[in-house]
């Protein structure tokens, strides 16, 4: 039960919510991590669509959501996290999330990260976080034959795909939208008391008052999550 105060008078009534629509966070959940935990639980739904250990992923779009998925694809076990943006700030907090490799694509080719890394065979899985026609195009280009594809990122508008190469190369695409409740919000506690960090996420930090700020900040593009202090 939440009660809130009703304007014009101080008189507060009770006001009730399923107890499905609340969630408890472990004691030992840093409540700046609790305070992303949407996010969060749109990148480990996506990141772990698929089996990762031993595998080698390719991630378009180094949002913090997709920085997300980088330190989730590393802590459960991918051979090589690779990430592609157009950011320098992102892609730096790409890598300092787990990513391998961090790369513009304009600058370089995902066929040159394979060379370097000695990949033969193209990547496992691909996860599609920025929405990018251009990017979700070099994703399907570069995975390897059988490989599993995870959409988040939404697209602007409507995208042409080579079907020839999903038939040919017999790839799986699955679309992502949200999290499963409450599935996902359990594994992503377990992988933060396994020693999942994601803080280095969190880029910005501003008391509430100071919310402009925190809005000018995030517009700027050099920013993960930036969160609100509403403690003091």
């Amino acid at each position: 039960m939440v009660s809130l105060p009703r304007p014009p008078s101080n008189e507060s009534k009770p006001e009730f919510l399923p107890m499905t629509n609340v969630w408890h966070h472990a004691p030992d959940i840093d409540p700046e991590v609790a305070s992303i935990f949407d996010p969060f639980g749109n990148a480990v739904h996506t990141a772990l669509s698929f089996d990762l250990l031993g595998e080698d992923v390719l991630v378009t779009g180094a949002g913090p959501i997709g920085v997300m998925a980088c330190a989730v694809a590393r802590h459960a076990g991918a051979r090589y996290v690779v990430v592609t943006d157009l950011n320098p700030y992102r892609r730096d907090l790409a890598q300092r999330m787990g990513a391998t490799l961090a790369v513009d694509p304009r600058e370089t080719s995902l066929t040159e990260v394979q060379q370097r890394l000695g990949m033969k065979e193209g990547f496992d899985v691909g996860l599609e976080m920025s929405g990018s026609p251009a990017a979700f195009n070099s994703l399907i280009a570069n995975m390897a034959h059988g490989g599993k594809i995870a959409l988040l990122g939404i697209p602007e508008k409507e995208m042409a795909i080579d079907w020839n190469a999903v038939i040919f190369n017999m790839l799986t695409i699955k679309g992502i939208y949200g999290r499963e409740m409450y599935e996902t919000w359990y594994k992503m506690t377990v992988m933060l008391q396994s020693g999942l960090d994601i803080r280095p996420v969190i880029t910005h930090r501003f008391h509430y008052t100071e919310f402009q700020q925190g809005f000018d900040a995030m517009l700027t593009g050099n920013c993960g999550k930036v969160i609100l202090d509403w403690s003091r």
